[in-house]
């Protein structure tokens, strides 16, 4: 399957869609939390948005968990020597820890200091993640 995907003149493309739907939804969610954690929209429930922007975000994971997978399978060895690469999944990795903490800490609950600073440590993180995939193509 994996050299269908990299032979494949319309696959490959079509991954890379999905891979960036799935970002868009991820973090374009995220964000909306993010701002109501640092204390915008006031009006809006917490635990309302919360369910919904994660709902979203986990499902635009998803969407570029199983994508990226299909893509790294058609390229393994390069991408594991691409330094972009390899940096991205560190990232994405501590993009995963500082949410387990977040959300371990109950940061929708507390909404103080230390949950703005993940938020933001967050956005940072996810950033990072972007630009490493766009340097991928590069590197």
């Amino acid at each position: 399957m994996s050299s269908w995907i990299a032979s494949n003149p319309i696959v490959y493309p079509a991954l890379e869609v999905v891979h960036i739907t799935g970002i868009a939804l991820l973090v374009g969610s995220l964000v909306l939390l993010e701002l109501r954690v640092w204390g915008s929209a006031r009006a809006l429930p917490v635990p309302a948005l919360a369910r919904l922007a994660l709902t979203v975000s986990m499902c635009g994971f998803g969407l570029a968990v199983f994508s990226g997978a299909l893509m790294f399978s058609s390229q393994a060895a390069e991408l594991i020597a691409n330094r972009a690469f390899v940096i991205k999944m560190g990232v994405l990795t501590l993009a995963g820890a500082n949410a387990g903490l977040f959300h371990a800490r109950d940061g929708l609950t507390r909404l103080d200091g230390i949950a703005r600073a993940q938020t933001a440590l967050s956005l940072g993180l996810w950033l990072a993640v972007i630009i490493c995939g766009r340097w991928i193509a590069y590197r």
